[in-house]
């Protein structure tokens, strides 16, 4: 990974975090850069794999994290619904360059419960709860007016009441078997902290790599 080290502050030593608990530090971390980035802190590069191993990558929104996993939101029928149908695992990052560091983590993956899939859905601003009745996403589209016309179809139905989350839209949870956390340091020499177990429920294994 390239780095660029004329603008931005020296990125704080992996070693002046807990190193015990992984999800501790994710927290620290991505609360530091919610400090320094742009637009989204909260971005994370998703990858998911179809039945024949083929991979596929994308970015969404890191919604919620704790203990139990990493959540985002989707539709199930899209391509990543789809591929994590046939294989209900995947792998997230997420790159700060504000801070020099990344964190990337894997694992099988879950869905969210019905309550959390409900809580985050009516969080949303209506036009986007909308909108997630309206897009058959990742399907085939005409052209952008097929698109309007299903979002005008959809306002009309719902008028002013409300918005319910529609049975095709859930929450997935990576419950994660390793976590690295990546630190940028000089002359290349970054620093790799490392977090493994056997399966989520188990004790996590601490360690280092070599950059």
């Amino acid at each position: 990974m390239q780095s660029q080290h004329s603008a931005a502050p020296a990125a704080p030593r992996v070693g002046q975090a807990p190193e015990t608990e992984p999800f501790d530090l994710f927290r620290q971390w991505l609360d530091e850069a919610a400090d320094t980035e742009v637009n989204d802190p909260n971005a994370m590069a998703l990858a998911t794999a179809d039945a024949d191993g083929m991979p596929d990558v994308r970015i969404v929104l890191l919604k919620h994290h704790s203990p139990e996993g990493f959540v985002f939101f989707t539709n199930t029928q899209s391509a990543k619904g789809t591929e994590l149908a046939a294989n209900m695992q995947a792998s997230g990052a997420l790159h700060w360059k504000s801070v020099r560091r990344q964190i990337r983590f894997r694992g099988p993956v879950e869905f969210a419960t019905e309550a959390e899939a409900d809580t985050y859905f009516a969080s949303r601003p209506r036009e986007s709860r909308i909108g997630a009745w309206a897009s058959r996403q990742s399907q085939p589209m005409a052209g952008r007016a097929e698109l309007e016309e299903a979002f005008r179809r959809e306002t009309a139905r719902f008028g002013t009441g409300a918005v319910p989350r529609p049975p095709h839209w859930t929450g997935y949870r990576i419950r994660p078997v390793a976590i690295e956390f990546w630190s940028d340091r000089p002359s290349r020499l970054h620093e790799r902290l490392v977090f493994n177990r056997t399966k989520p429920e188990g004790v996590w294994d601490r360690g280092h790599l070599f950059p």
